[in-house]
């Protein structure tokens, strides 16, 4: 059977442990054609107006509409879910944390496009999909693609944002093959995916704007109780912790 790829996105009633999807978005990449997935899905969880705000999706919207397990998106990519297919999100653990609230479990590859971003154009001063959107010019390139498939161009909507999704993966497998020569671009960024980012730099606290190695150097013992003490801290924060505290 021919590999897959699944570009994906999902929108939901907000960020936290008790909210869920209610628009599952993505695109199937095959052999000679190309599907397209969207659809709202009805949930028991309110949308928060924070959300509302971003993606625009009402409760009006939403009336009629299926649990998001009972959709055909869903069904479809419960279809597709094994290992020879590739996952392809924008901070992948976002969406795949929604997912496993539906009761998905990922069996294929991931490829999240923002650690891959990360690790390829680490002084990028920032890494949102939207920010590429602008400063990789792909806006100018939607609109083709949009009529092509048949998709509605909205800033922050799943399938939208699937499409900006499509062409940033375009360019960072250029980029990678160009960083990587001589490996396969897509299992290299199966593989940055999985691999640490370093951090230079804090973007947050008392020692915001200082380099790891910086405070390393006047303050180790604050970095010391950073890993002992912050119960949510960042993987790739404690990894670059770890590592300027073991040189």
């Amino acid at each position: 059977m021919a590999k897959k790829y699944i570009i994906l996105d999902t929108e939901t009633t907000g960020t936290g442990e008790q909210d869920r999807v209610i628009q599952l978005g993505f695109m199937v990449l095959g052999a000679k054609e190309v599907e397209v997935y969207n659809e709202y899905c009805a949930c028991d969880v309110p949308i928060s107006f924070g959300a509302m705000e971003t993606h625009g999706i009402t409760p009006e919207m939403l009336e009629g509409k299926p649990a998001c397990k009972e959709s055909s998106a869903y069904k479809k990519l419960l279809e597709l879910n094994s290992n020879e297919n590739y996952l392809i999100i924008h901070n992948a653990k976002f969406d795949i944390e929604m997912l496993k609230k539906e009761g998905f479990v990922p069996q294929m590859q991931v490829i999240d496009t923002l650690r891959v971003a990360k690790h390829l154009l680490p002084d990028e001063e920032a890494h949102r999909l939207q920010y590429f959107r602008y400063k990789m010019e792909l806006y100018k390139e939607e609109k083709k693609e949009a009529d092509l498939l048949g998709i509605e161009i909205k800033a922050h909507d799943a399938i939208g944002d699937v499409l900006v999704l499509k062409l940033l993966l375009s360019r960072l497998k250029e980029l990678t093959t160009a960083q990587f020569q001589g490996k396969n671009p897509v299992t290299k960024m199966v593989e940055l995916t999985a691999t640490p980012i370093l951090i230079k730099s804090f973007n947050f606290g008392k020692y915001k704007g200082k380099t790891l190695e910086e405070v390393a150097s006047s303050d180790a013992a604050y970095l010391r109780w950073m890993l002992s003490s912050m119960e949510k801290i960042d993987e790739d924060l404690k990894y670059s912790i770890n590592r300027v505290l073991s040189v």
